[in-house]
């Protein structure tokens, strides 16, 4: 079980999400170009300031490193978030890096499970991504 600090970093990843969305970014371009970031990098650490700078802020940090991207398809704000989030939550339960858990689970497949996966606990759906990829 995550303690408090480890869901409000889920819930901060999962808002810069939906903020990708709401400023019109395409969803699978800003999705990986989060998760390869080295602003990504820095909420893996332990503890970086970097994780409690703000959406706002993180946002013009992801688009600084990785230029402004077309706009194109995005996808709806609830699954932004909780791509977001899971993802997020993935790394507290085993520990993987963010570059790691989206080599074995890109936005396109995020999206494509999210139908089914959604309505489940976090740990639930991570279990049963982890078994669907290792198949």
């Amino acid at each position: 079980m995550l303690d408090s600090l480890q869901l409000q970093l889920c819930d901060i990843q999962g808002r810069l999400f939906e903020l990708s969305g709401e400023r019109g970014f395409e969803s699978t371009w800003f999705i990986r170009a989060f998760m390869m970031s080295e602003t990504a990098a820095h909420f893996d650490l332990p503890y970086d300031r970097t994780q409690w700078m703000g959406e706002e802020y993180l946002l013009e940090e992801i688009l600084d490193g990785a230029g402004v991207p077309k706009k194109s398809h995005i996808y709806s704000q609830d699954e932004l978030y909780w791509i977001g989030y899971i993802y997020r939550y993935w790394h507290f339960l085993t520990g993987e890096t963010s570059r790691e858990i989206y080599g074995r689970a890109d936005a396109k497949l995020m999206c494509s499970i999210y139908p089914g996966f959604h309505t489940l606990g976090c740990e639930q759906a991570i279990e049963r991504i982890r078994e669907s990829i290792e198949l």
